[in-house]
């Protein structure tokens, strides 16, 4: 089945692929969440440190809910974690249902802790996630080592992994026709049409990305270019690459591609041309983009991503990848560099 993410351009094509497998079993890819900050023991919502194996977020959400009584809108998440994996992730709940929580029972998933804190959690409360992941029959080593030491040293195309756009690969097509105003086949509840607006946005940014990718400007600053500051967050537009240039080699600042959104912050000059030229391959405009209300409001994302605390051990015939992406990246985009699998 082609996917969204097939054929991207990647930053180390020169190198060969390693060759392996991966996800054969959930205990090949663990994943942990990295918390923004720790529950302070007061307040009215209870935080729950969750391992789970074999089971999405949303189906723990749904078992929460009913076994506590509360609503699955009261239940917190910071972010959606893989089914096939094992993963330790924050949620939280309502602490006046703290009495129940001995009722709730999911197979394949424990509850570790549980602590009170003054908010409820909310997406994007993390500062990242750290994984380790196993690929099993590696068969170049050394392919593995370059292509690992390359985004360990210049950072991760910042691709939206296949995740993103569903198994049968729609979602991005569906999104497009609810910023359009076009009625879909089947009516989407409130989830699936954030799931399909977002897709839309993403199949754009990935479009963008993999035009730098090719031209070679991941980590350059050019004319015209949306910057984000490492540190901080905050976004320039790029008045000269001269200045710029250096703190984007130094990973103070990189460049940021489209979320389209009436919200984004807008490019200038060349870059602002490409980036409106990926809308008219649409058919759409950045005005559509207002039929998704909040959930398209446009922002940056960046066009690249460090790789944390990166360690590559060989086992025998396989390979333990141990590192830390921030928050919004996908670990996949690491395999798709050294598997060359697309």
């Amino acid at each position: 089945m082609t996917t969204q993410t097939d054929s991207l351009p990647r930053l180390t094509s020169d190198v060969p692929g390693s060759g392996g497998a991966f996800k054969l079993v959930p205990e090949d890819f663990e994943v942990e969440e990295l918390p923004a900050y720790l529950p302070s023991g007061e307040g009215e919502h209870l935080y729950l440190w969750v391992e789970k194996r074999g089971r999405d977020t949303r189906e723990v959400v749904r078992a929460l809910a009913a076994a506590l009584g509360v609503a699955e809108d009261d239940i917190g998440v910071a972010g959606m974690k893989d089914r096939q994996a094992v993963t330790r992730q924050l949620l939280s709940v309502p602490a006046k249902a703290e009495s129940r929580l001995g009722e709730f029972a999911l197979e394949g998933v424990t509850v570790h802790w549980a602590r009170r804190h003054g908010n409820k959690l909310r997406t994007g409360h993390l500062k990242g996630n750290r994984f380790r992941l196993r690929l099993r029959g590696v068969r170049d080593l050394g392919a593995a080592r370059e292509s690992f030491a390359r985004l360990s040293a210049g950072g991760v195309p910042n691709y939206f992994g296949e995740q993103r756009f569903g198994r049968a690969g729609d979602n991005a097509d569906l999104g497009r026709l609810l910023v359009l105003g076009q009625r879909l086949p089947k009516r989407p509840d409130r989830f699936q049409r954030k799931l399909y607006l977002s897709a839309f946005q993403s199949r754009l940014f990935n479009r963008a990305l993999a035009a730098r990718v090719r031209a070679g400007t991941v980590s350059s600053a050019l004319a015209g270019d949306v910057l984000r500051k490492e540190e901080t967050g905050g976004l320039f537009v790029c008045e000269s690459p001269e200045v710029d240039g250096p703190r984007v080699a130094a990973f103070e600042v990189s460049p940021a591609g489209p979320l389209f959104g009436p919200k984004m912050t807008a490019s200038a000059g060349e870059v602002a041309v490409l980036e409106a030229g990926l809308l008219t391959e649409e058919g759409v405009t950045l005005d559509d983009f207002r039929r998704g209300g909040g959930e398209t409001e446009g922002g940056r994302r960046p066009y690249r991503v460090r790789l944390g605390a990166a360690e590559l051990v060989p086992e025998g015939e396989d390979v333990w990848l141990t590192f830390e992406l921030p928050r919004g990246a996908y670990a996949t985009e690491v395999l798709h560099e050294l598997l060359k699998d697309d």
